[in-house]
């Protein structure tokens, strides 16, 4: 089973951004489909953004154009940066991989002025 460690979570602005990394403890070239997720307070958790082996990505409507997702296989890490962003984005951002359907431990995000 693959671990998933989450880190570069903070506390921002309004209007500023953070780029979050997930290192995975082996390869993930293999693995189909790595994304994150976020749960806020009181909320159910829900996917921000997707990633396939081959490129192909989705986002939640709340982060198009604002959020980016990425993998460096070579480094076997996943990213997510988040630029513009918003107090509502403040979350824990959790990495997920379809391989085991692997979770990290959480990186907290809190946008607030």
């Amino acid at each position: 089973q693959v671990q998933l460690v989450e880190s570069g979570g903070g506390l921002v602005q309004p209007g500023e951004s953070l780029r979050l990394s997930c290192a995975a403890s082996g390869s993930i070239l293999r693995i189909n489909a790595m994304g994150w997720y976020r749960q806020a307070p009181g909320k159910q958790r829900e996917l921000v953004a997707i990633i396939t082996s081959g490129g192909n990505t989705n986002y939640a409507d709340s982060v198009k154009g604002r959020f980016t997702i990425s993998r460096d296989n070579a480094k076997n890490t996943m990213y997510l940066q988040m630029n513009s962003l918003k107090p509502e984005d403040t979350a824990v951002y959790y990495c997920w991989a379809s391989e085991f359907n692997s979770w990290g431990q959480g990186t907290q995000v809190t946008v607030s002025s």
